[in-house]
């Protein structure tokens, strides 16, 4: 299951992850958020690191990674962002570039 990050645990789940960490920021009432939940939803079960963020409950975060359309998914590594999509993105192109960084 996708981890859900917000302020307080953000560092240690993403920053300081060893592995990437493919980040959802979402929200309940976008349309195309929840028809890519349940992709990104599958690659925790397939054993990649991800983490949904609600962008109506931690702005800040949305805030300070300049998301201004949603979904928006970036791919943390080493703390830092690795690659970042915006829209509702295939399964198959998410596993692509985690296994790629």
């Amino acid at each position: 299951m996708a981890k859900t990050i917000t302020v307080q645990n953000f560092e240690e789940e993403v920053l300081k992850s060893d592995k990437p960490v493919l980040v959802d920021f979402w929200a309940t009432w976008c349309g195309p958020c929840m028809r890519q939940g349940p992709i990104v939803e599958a690659l925790a079960e397939e054993g990649y690191a991800v983490g949904k963020v609600d962008v109506d409950k931690e702005t800040a975060l949305a805030q300070k990674y300049g998301v201004m359309n949603i979904p928006t998914l970036i791919i943390f590594k080493n703390g830092k962002e690795a690659e970042r999509l915006v829209g509702l993105t295939p399964k198959e192109k998410l596993k692509n570039m985690m296994d790629q960084i």
